[in-house]
């Protein structure tokens, strides 16, 4: 399992959450759309403490995480964020680990 965030991604992320603490982002498979990954499910972002985190990634002060039982979605995948500025959205490319 490999997420990469880029810095104009870190910059969104920072803009959607504010907040003056120490900033935990879940990052979580959601049922919904078509999803690039896996048919029917798409990733979400919450903020919300860690219950049981399978991966975490420390950015600048904002941890983003997975929770154990959401690893499946990124396992064998390289996940990459990073921010669109023609769509001024944040854009997720998945690559096979392999």
């Amino acid at each position: 399992m490999f997420i990469s965030i880029d810095e104009k991604a870190f910059s969104w992320f920072s803009d959607e959450f504010r907040n003056n603490t120490h900033l935990f982002i879940r990052m979580y498979p959601q049922y919904a759309g078509f999803g690039e990954k896996h048919k029917g499910y798409s990733l979400a972002f919450s903020a919300e403490t860690p219950y049981h985190a399978g991966f975490t990634k420390d950015v600048h002060g904002i941890t983003f995480f997975v929770e154990g039982n959401d690893t499946w979605f990124f396992e064998d995948t390289n996940t990459y964020l990073s921010f669109d500025e023609s769509s001024m959205e944040l854009k997720v490319v998945y690559e096979n680990a392999h």
